[in-house]
């Protein structure tokens, strides 16, 4: 894992703040760790904190009323997130924030963050452009869901989790209740997709290991949109 001096000064948020101020809330950031399963925090808790990722990795979780999950954000290394109540009082958590992956975390209040974010115009308005691509890949997600087929948005899925490797096995470190978790629908909706995308020759699957035999084929599947 990267040192917290590092990780702050390479962070765009915190990275317009002066040498002595970063050290200055490197000495007041909370180091928590949690193993993967461990919830940091629940949809509806009241949690006012922001937080950058040292290690590992994080999911934000939407539950239905029938106890289907829907993941939303994915946080890695050096991403930055918050609580609502950070910014609004006694406003609840829309998310619940799940560690995928065994992870690290270095946590501040509000309190402790208020006086900088008042002080230094850079730092909020960078925090702030942090929120609104927050926001945008937000509404970019939700036309996805809205107007893309579940086939592309696997597809999609694929290349970006496995797509650095071809023509090679790779360990399958996403279940299908995980697939589906990322893509609003049912494992056997993923499964059955799956087998498809293996019988038109674009993967090959074995039990525990997936291999991406045609990425020209699995690219057409996806109809890839832009980055936002």
């Amino acid at each position: 894992m990267q040192s917290l001096n590092k990780l702050l000064t390479e962070n765009q948020v915190f990275g317009a703040l002066s040498e002595s101020e970063r050290m200055h809330i490197s000495e007041q950031a909370h180091h928590r760790s949690y193993a993967r399963g461990e919830w940091l925090a629940h949809r509806e808790d009241v949690w006012p904190y922001l937080f950058l990722v040292g290690s590992g990795s994080i999911s934000g979780f939407k539950e239905s009323s029938e106890g289907r999950s829907l993941i939303v954000l994915t946080l890695t290394s050096g991403d930055l997130f918050w609580g609502a109540a950070f910014f609004e009082d006694d406003s609840s958590m829309l998310i619940g924030l799940q560690a995928q992956q065994d992870c690290q975390i270095y946590l501040w209040s509000r309190a402790q963050l208020l006086p900088l974010l008042l002080a230094n115009g850079r730092f909020s308005w960078n925090l702030s452009r942090l929120m609104l691509r927050r926001m945008l890949q937000g509404s970019a997600f939700m036309e996805s869901l809205a107007f893309q087929p579940v086939r592309e948005r696997l597809a999609n899925l694929l290349l970006n989790q496995y797509g650095a490797a071809e023509d090679e096995f790779v360990p399958r470190d996403l279940t299908l209740d995980e697939m589906a978790a990322h893509l609003g629908t049912k494992r056997e909706v993923i499964c059955r997709l799956l087998y498809r995308f293996a019988a038109e020759g674009a993967v090959e699957l074995r039990r525990t290991e997936f291999m991406i035999t045609d990425r020209e084929k699995l690219t057409a599947y996806a109809k890839l949109l832009p980055d936002v």
